[in-house]
């Protein structure tokens, strides 16, 4: 995601999901619940008698709170006696939740289809006839993008039916939103090879973006400043970035990079090779 944080923990410690963590805890509260049940203990809100209303004290079925502290009992015993039940209950709550999150972003794909792979205005590149459209959500500032940068331009290499949209999200500050302009006043004004070329270098600069960086940029792509910065300031340029993050509103995309391929969406930094596979498998 945008940003250098690592989330990759390392050491012998069993590493658990949020949802798992979050299950866990339910499970615990539940258990402790049995054990309150099973010993007699008592719960709720203590509640003053109204004086002058006459009071009813209803007393139990002896038999039916017997039969619910033997059950609770019991639970509390297999439970004890065999707690990766627990973490056996999450994981199907943990495949249940991420079939139903996979089916709401499939459904939000199709709902923005038209905008995601044939919006007008973003730049298109790979095979222009590919079988497998990869649309990336790009902030020049960010870390993994750059990284997710050369793990693209591999899979291009490597897989002669990929069509790559980029989507111009800038997300990172300023720089971001200087880069992002820059390259839609490039693509504008000389196309998608100039663009292409723009990009590319910009993906790899470790500096920070000014107006004098872009005007070397500039002056290599044969182009006039003066007009580039006309343009970024353009309602075609601010229009497109506006579009791009109510877009990315819309499939509740907060971080970048972002792909989507053809039907899924992949949230965060990937390598090469993940992304052929999922190729690979949206193709059979």
């Amino acid at each position: 995601m945008a940003g250098d944080s690592d989330n990759t923990t390392t050491g012998a410690a069993l590493q658990l999901s949020d949802t798992a963590l979050i299950g866990i805890c339910f499970a615990a509260a539940a258990l402790g619940l049995l054990v309150l049940t099973s010993s007699g203990g008592e719960s709720g809100t203590a509640t003053a008698p109204e004086p002058e209303a006459a009071q009813t004290i209803a007393v139990a079925d002896p038999v039916e709170t017997v039969a619910d502290d033997t059950f609770g009992a019991q639970v509390r015993s297999y439970l004890l006696e065999n707690p990766e039940v627990i973490f056996e209950a999450v994981a199907v709550y943990e495949q249940r939740s991420a079939a139903e999150q996979a089916g709401m972003e499939q459904a939000m794909l199709a709902a923005n289809a038209e905008a995601l792979f044939d919006d007008g205005h973003s730049w298109v590149g790979g095979n222009l006839d590919g079988d497998i459209t990869l649309v990336k959500f790009n902030d020049y500032r960010c870390g993994f993008c750059q990284r997710a940068h050369h793990e693209v331009a591999t899979l291009l290499q490597d897989d002669g039916g990929i069509r790559l949209i980029v989507k111009e999200f800038p997300i990172l500050g300023p720089e971001s939103e200087l880069a992002a302009r820059f390259a839609l006043a490039v693509l504008n004004l000389a196309g998608a090879e100039a663009y292409a070329q723009a990009n590319d270098t910009m993906m790899r600069h470790e500096g920070a973006v000014t107006p004098d960086y872009l005007e070397v940029l500039a002056v290599g792509l044969e182009l006039d400043f003066e007009v580039v910065l006309v343009e970024m300031e353009g309602e075609a340029v601010s229009t497109a970035i506006a579009e791009n993050h109510d877009l990315a509103q819309r499939l509740q995309i907060t971080g970048t990079p972002t792909f989507v391929m053809e039907t899924e969406m992949i949230r965060g930094f990937v390598e090469a090779d993940a992304l052929a596979q999922l190729a690979d498998a949206l193709r059979n």
